[in-house]
């Protein structure tokens, strides 16, 4: 069993920022990767950014240049600062990550998710 654990939304006023924090935690022997997606209110969940072992990012364009993600690895806890805050990064964020697990399988986990509204 693995959970992921996501804190720091909130509300915050455009321009502003915020940076939201996922914990890992469970029967953890590696995590390949891990990733930050979003859900604005009737619209799909879209990827916003991805952290591989080691310092390999990906950020979805909307976010480039404003969101930085980062990954301590030895507290299985993945980062987004979220810099010059936008209405339209409203949304409820999650957590994913790839995680090996002690007993070598692979599993796709995900957090309950944290709601970020960006409104003045």
């Amino acid at each position: 069993q693995v959970h992921l654990v996501e804190s720091g939304g909130g509300l915050v006023q455009p321009g502003g920022s915020l940076r939201l924090s996922c914990a890992a935690s469970g029967s953890i022997s590696s995590i390949n990767f891990m990733d930050w997606y979003r859900q604005a209110p009737g619209k799909q969940r879209e990827f916003v950014a991805r952290i591989r072992t080691g310092t390999s990012t990906n950020y979805a364009d909307s976010v480039k240049g404003r969101f930085t993600i980062s990954r301590d690895n030895a507290k299985n806890t993945v980062y987004l600062q979220m810099n010059s805050l936008k209405p339209e990064d409203t949304a409820v964020y999650y957590c994913n990550a790839e995680i090996v697990t002690t007993a070598r399988s692979i599993l796709s986990s995900w957090g309950q998710g944290t709601q970020v509204t960006v409104s003045s």
